[in-house]
Order: C-alpha cells, then structure tokens, then sequence
C-alpha cells in the first residue's frame, strides 16, 4: 500500500454534483493519530462527520467523528473514504475497500455508473415507546415509533410532512438519543421510494444531510412495507441526496456516488500532535 501525507479531502457523498449530497472530511494518515488531535480536527472542520483512516495489514482502520463526538458507524464518510482511497492511488482502481471499524468489518467495492458500493449491518428497527416530549420536539403527528439501536424511527403521513418538518433542535438535543429518524413514503410519481430526514443535535449534528447508517434501518423498515429488497432512498434535507439501498440478510448494500470538492494540505502547527 501506498501512504500520504497529512492532508484533507473534503467529499461530497451520495449526489453526482458537487455541493450537494453529505459533505464528509477525509484524512488519510500513515499511522494511527492521538484521539485528542482527531477530536480537536473534527471540530475544526465542523461537517457532519470527518473520517481518519491508516493502512493496517491488507485492511484500514477508520474512525469517524462529528464536530462533538466518536460515532460507531457513518456511511457517507465510509463512502467518502473509499473515494479518496481510489481517486489518491492508495487503492488500486476496482480493489475492495476493506474498513476495520467500531461496527466491525465494512467494505466498499467499485460499482456501476461510477457508484459506490458499502456492505453494512442491517439495524431492523423494532417497535417502542419514545421518551417523553419527543412526539411534542417532532411538532408533527406520528404514525408509529420505531427502535433502531440508539436512535429513533418516526413514520410520518406522507412525504410533505417529512419535508415541512421543523422540530425543536434545543429539545431533541436534551433526550436520551442519539438521533431522529424521520420518514415516509414517496409520492407515487417519484423515481425514489421513501423520504427521510435525520437530526442529531445531541451528537453535535443539527440535521444531517445524507445518512448512510440511518439507511441501515431504513431498508429493513421499508422492504418489510413494500414487499422488495432493493429500494431508493431520498434524503429530504436542504442539500439533498440519493441512497440505493438492497437489502440481504442481516447486511444491508448502499450505493451512492462521490465527488471530491477541495483538498488542503495541513500547516504545521495543525500536524499530528504527538
């Protein structure tokens, strides 16, 4: 494998166009870095997520932290990382990504249209209560709460009510979650099947533009209504963006394209601290 210096790709994942989809920062590094100085860099980049990743064996360790916190599993970063490993040659085009991470082994592989295949662990949302004061923070009806790992699922009426949403950040921040799941069925003339949208502010994310981990529990969640395995995905945030999710077993496949907006090379007095 091949390594770089310290430098910052920033990603946009899950559009075709830049300044739109996720924007996720990327930073390859030749050796793992001091959690602090990670810590201290997501803050400073202040996206959604900003992604590290180091060559290990055959394989590359990644970790990916929001502007206040480490999160255990992050699809449009993921997505994002292997674009830069492809597009820097430190992968060789068509070579599988192969990421050790929080959420154990995820991997990226080349797929067509010039997309972007992520093989993750399904999060099947399961039936349950919400605490207290979400529904009232949501400020619009919900049709059921789902479960799925440390996060919320709301089903909502239809597709408008997902986009007129504005609930109240400063309550969501204080409940026990991590974050808010908000979906619904598309309209039938759409060429995308259901809506979400994804708010965080307790992990330091507002609303999220595009999430892949939240897909992980979108796809189980509306295959089982839909009665199909493989579904498309929009994310109905201000920036907007296409998820391709498919369904198989306990795994979920995303697929979403990547575009590189900016890269930066560090100055020294924002190097790897020892």
């Amino acid at each position: 494998m091949k390594t770089t210096g310290t430098r910052i790709w920033q990603v946009d994942a899950f559009t075709e166009e830049a300044f739109a989809g996720n924007p996720a920062g990327v930073v390859p590094l030749e050796r793992p870095a001091p959690e602090r100085w990670m810590r201290a860099f997501a803050a400073e980049m202040n996206l959604s997520e900003t992604a590290f990743l180091w060559p290990q064996a055959e394989h590359w360790q990644l970790r990916w932290f929001t502007p206040a916190a480490e999160v255990k599993l992050c699809g449009h970063a993921t997505l994002a990382s292997a674009h830069v490993l492809w597009e820097t040659g430190l992968l060789e085009a068509g070579q599988p990504a192969i990421f050790e991470t929080l959420s154990g082994e995820l991997s990226a592989r080349p797929a067509e249209g010039g997309r972007i295949e992520l093989d993750f662990p399904s999060r099947a949302p399961v039936a349950a209560t919400p605490p207290h004061g979400l529904d009232a923070a949501l400020g619009a009806p919900v049709t059921q709460w789902q479960s799925c790992g440390e996060d919320f699922l709301a089903l909502l009426a239809d597709e408008w009510a997902v986009r007129a949403l504005t609930p109240d950040l400063a309550v969501l921040a204080s409940l026990p979650a991590r974050g808010v799941i908000v979906t619904a069925e598309a309209d039938p003339e759409r060429d995308f099947d259901f809506v979400s949208r994804f708010f965080a502010p307790a992990i330091g994310v507002p609303e999220d533009p595009v999430t892949g981990s939240a897909h992980c529990a979108l796809a189980p969640f509306w295959a089982e209504r839909l009665g199909r395995t493989e579904l498309v995905g929009r994310q109905v945030s201000r920036r907007g963006g296409r998820v391709e999710v498919a369904l198989a077993g306990d795994r979920v496949r995303l697929r979403g394209h990547a575009v590189t907006v900016f890269t930066a090379q560090l100055t020294g007095a924002a190097e790897v601290a020892p």
